[in-house]
């Protein structure tokens, strides 16, 4: 009796055990839905691509000409100052001999049919712009001493130092485009080189002839870009649809399938600029529809949702 109480027991047990166990395995979770990522997309173009180069160049007045003093003697007048425009023939200083200060009108009393006056009128021979003044009335100068100095506004240019190995680069360019600090855009030409190289920066200066209705200060730096390459019928995407991994020797574009799934497409990267970016293989229809925001990041095979 005794036996079969203990075996009546020990299933009880085995049964309480059991019973546990189940009640306390987890519960079989539904499976977790992929997550969905909003994107924007855009198609392939056709459109002219070049890529550039970006050089400094700094203006300056070629032609300088100097006012000289034509007698010896006082300058009785000074009409110029520094910066300021004058035209050809304008009258800049008026000098007067030292005899002629000294005697004043004595001989024209004397006799009126002399007409001594001793005075000398110096003009500017060209138009410009005042970029330095040597002397001031009541001055004494000598006979070809200088007065002044004029830039002519018509000798305007840029001046490039262009690296030698990209010298093949400018022969290419007809118009080159110069942008200055505030945003103005001058079309300029080469218009002529120095005949020698910078031996330490290796660079080779080139003069840049522009032609500008406004007063551009001498020194100042603008922005020179030369086309490097040039493809006229580019397949063409935005620089963001195109994305790259660390090294950046390996390509690629997301590209919708259907309405709601992106796939990996490997591509073989052109030339590009700041904002477009060409690709030369594979050949995309105008209709394929390549994700241009919200690709960064997603996997192959991706759940998207199109914004609008």
């Amino acid at each position: 009796m005794k036996r079969y109480l203990k075996l009546i027991y020990a299933s009880i047990a085995v049964a309480i055990t059991l019973s546990s166990c189940s009640s306390s395995a987890p519960e079989a979770t539904a499976d977790t839905p992929s997550p969905v990522t909003p994107v924007q997309i855009t198609h392939v173009s056709d459109s002219s691509l070049a890529e550039y180069v970006e050089l400094s160049a700094t203006s300056a007045y070629l032609e300088k000409s100097f006012v000289k003093a034509n007698i010896n003697g006082y300058i009785e007048k000074a009409n110029v100052g520094t910066g300021q425009k004058v035209g050809s023939g304008q009258t800049l200083f008026t000098l007067i001999t030292k005899e002629a200060r000294s005697i004043g009108n004595t001989i024209n009393k004397l006799d009126p049919g002399f007409k001594f006056s001793g005075i000398s009128t110096i003009r500017a021979e060209q138009g410009g712009i005042i970029v330095q003044v040597n002397h001031q009335k009541g001055d004494y100068v000598q006979d070809g001493e200088a007065l002044a100095t004029i830039s002519n506004r018509n000798s305007l240019v840029f001046l490039l130092d262009l690296p030698y190995e990209l010298n093949q680069i400018i022969q290419q360019n007809g118009n080159l485009n110069v942008l200055l600090p505030d945003g103005t855009s001058l079309t300029g030409a080469v218009s002529g080189t120095m005949p020698a190289v910078d031996s330490l920066a290796q660079t080779q200066r080139y003069i840049i002839k522009v032609s500008s209705g406004k007063d551009i200060p001498e020194g100042l730096i603008a922005k020179v870009k030369l086309s490097k390459i040039s493809h006229p019928n580019a397949q063409v995407l935005p620089k963001s649809a195109v994305l790259a991994n660390e090294t950046e020797d390996e390509f690629w574009v997301m590209k919708l399938i259907n309405d709601s799934t992106a796939v990996k497409v490997n591509v073989k990267k052109g030339i590009e600029n700041s904002s477009r970016t060409e690709v030369l293989s594979p050949k995309f229809s105008k209709s394929d529809r390549i994700i241009t925001s919200g690709n960064y990041g997603i996997a192959d095979t991706a759940k998207v949702k199109i914004q609008k």
